[in-house]
């Protein structure tokens, strides 16, 4: 049943500014906890007013923590904004344990399974890939040779428009003389999309050519993490074996990719071709061999097939891109409700995006289950801050122009919302990148907030699938993890269909509650573990892989 939309919003009971549900007019009269009073500015969709006046220097609260601190005095019913917030956030230190939480009712999904990959570790996969990955960039270029070489003939090439016969058509039109405004103007909306070839290998879901900018030159810390990156994508649940590409001289040597694999899986048994350019000389003698053992490994990973598998071999990543002021109040709730779910169920969660946890601290440290794991997150929290600030930019100017403009104004805000991603559960583990964080239970990862980096080294640390909420809009994937994106609002929803798989607007439209909507993504979560849909992502083919460099990206 449809629940009457409301105007706006008090998130937490403590907090002295509302949320605006929809445009809301200057003079519009607000009638909140038995007091009216009108707006004095408008106030869009996802920003915020005031619910009494406020000094200069008074503190700011929503989601019932600190988020900001005025400028300048401010009267009831105003608009908050960059010009009259500045960004604060309360200290942290080590607190009391607060592990009780309330478990979510999954009695809909005791017993339930998925169909993956099951791997001899134990882990089981959502999809099956093979890799080919370099060890430094100086062996891109091989690698797309590769890419060209392998990826039409096998059936792996992306099933989407290459925008070719658009091309085309432009080149027919020009040739015939047509000027610069009846070019513009040519309708292209009947060119036809590309189809895809028969997969040689319909066991085997993909092969990814993971290219990157890193293997010297750079830090020994950069490379070495680079092999610890790389080895958790080749040990992944979602991958059958790896072909290796080395020129040989460069810092992220095999040796080095060798131990970071034996360390996260002592036992592995993928297939893995490593192969160093300096010493097989030519390029076709490293080209003909790397092909060869390819295609052999990928008949070995055809051999695999998807069997049942039970909800807690999932490894959700949790990620966020693109906020909006209606991120923290339907989409990053509703997983986080899913994230409760999950640890109810025997899962694993992780929840990463340091920079965007500012202003959270103390109550995510109070829920880690032992004060050493409490230790090491506010450890990792000052010590990248502390990075960000002495290179001229702290966790502050996390905020981009698009998540100000939508209503977030203070990195805390954003974090404030951000967080709801996690649940309520307690943190069994706190893992700096690149390590594994795929323990049963809620994980936290410390990893910047750029979109891309970040899932990138979610899926390195072991997420199976990743749910991604976006309110501006993103296409970000990741060339072996499924990606579901989930709207915060209808309104991008409906404008951009071709990248986001679910819409959880309909909590801000009344549609729908947050249990809800939490099971209605569990539900679609277990059809993309089992390859029954593929992810908006994966249709397109967007294969966002970014290393990080260990120095400030917020």
């Amino acid at each position: 049943m449809k629940r009457e939309r409301l105007a706006y919003v008090q998130i937490h009971p403590s907090d002295n500014v509302l949320v605006a549900l929809r445009d809301l007019e200057k003079g519009f009269v607000v009638d909140f906890n038995g007091q009216q009073f009108p707006l004095v500015n408008n106030v869009a969709a996802k920003h915020k007013f005031t619910i009494t006046e406020l000094r200069r220097d008074a503190s700011v609260f929503m989601y019932g923590v600190l988020v900001g601190k005025m400028n300048q005095d401010v009267g009831q019913g105003e608009v908050i904004n960059t010009d009259n917030l500045r960004h604060a956030s309360e200290d942290f230190t080590m607190g009391r344990r607060k592990l009780v939480w309330t478990r979510p009712d999954v009695s809909a999904f005791l017993g339930r399974t998925f169909d993956g990959f099951h791997r001899s570790n134990g882990t089981v996969g959502t999809a099956n890939h093979w890799l080919v990955i370099p060890l430094v960039f100086c062996e891109n270029r091989n690698v797309l040779t590769l890419k060209a070489a392998l990826e039409e003939k096998l059936g792996y090439q992306v099933e989407t428009k290459d925008y070719s016969d658009e091309v085309d058509a432009l080149i027919a039109r020009y040739k015939a003389g047509a000027s610069t405004e009846e070019l513009l103007a040519v309708d292209l909306s009947s060119a036809k999309a590309s189809q895809r070839s028969q997969r040689l290998f319909p066991n085997v879901d993909g092969v990814k050519f993971l290219n990157h900018d890193m293997g010297c030159g750079g830090t020994r810390m950069d490379s070495d993490a680079l092999c610890g990156l790389l080895a958790g994508y080749i040990t992944h649940p979602n991958v059958a074996g790896a072909t290796i590409l080395s020129l040989g001289c460069q810092h992220a040597q095999a040796s080095i990719l060798r131990n970071e694999i034996a360390r996260r899986d002592p036992h592995f048994d993928k297939p893995l071709y490593i192969f160093e350019q300096q010493l097989e000389g030519t390029e076709q003698e490293l080209m003909q061999k790397a092909i060869k053992a390819t295609f052999a490994g990928l008949t070995i990973a055809n051999r695999q097939k998807r069997k049942p598998a039970s909800l807690d071999k999932l490894c959700i990543g949790l990620e966020c891109g693109g906020s909006d002021g209606f991120s923290g109040i339907s989409a990053n709730p509703a997983l986080g409700y899913l994230s409760d779910m999950l640890v109810a169920l025997g899962g694993s969660v992780i929840l990463a995006e340091f920079p965007e946890l500012c202003g959270v601290e103390q109550e995510l440290s109070d829920r880690c289950i032992d004060e050493e794991t409490a230790e090491k997150f506010m450890y990792l929290m000052k010590t990248y801050n502390a990075k960000a600030e002495a290179d001229g930019s702290g966790f502050y100017m996390n905020p981009s122009p698009g998540n100000i403009r939508d209503g977030l104004i203070t990195d805390a805000i954003k974090s404030a919302g951000a967080a709801k991603k996690g649940g309520t559960s307690p943190v069994v583990a706190v893992v700096d990148y690149p390590e594994l964080a795929n323990y049963p239970g809620l994980n936290l990862l410390c990893t910047p907030g750029n979109d891309v980096e970040s899932t990138t080294a979610e899926v390195a640390a072991g997420a199976n699938i990743v749910l991604f909420t976006t309110g501006l809009g993103t296409p970000t994937g990741n060339p072996i993890a499924p990606v579901v994106k989930l709207s915060t609002n209808t309104k991008t929803f409906e404008k951009m269909p071709d990248i986001i798989d679910l819409n959880c607007g309909s909590i801000i439209d009344g549609e729908e509650t947050i249990p809800e909507a939490a099971c209605r993504i569990l539900e679609y979560v277990i059809r993309v573990a089992s390859g029954e849909v593929q992810t908006k992502a994966v249709q397109l083919g967007q294969d966002d892989f970014i290393p990080w460099r260990r120095g400030v990206s917020l």
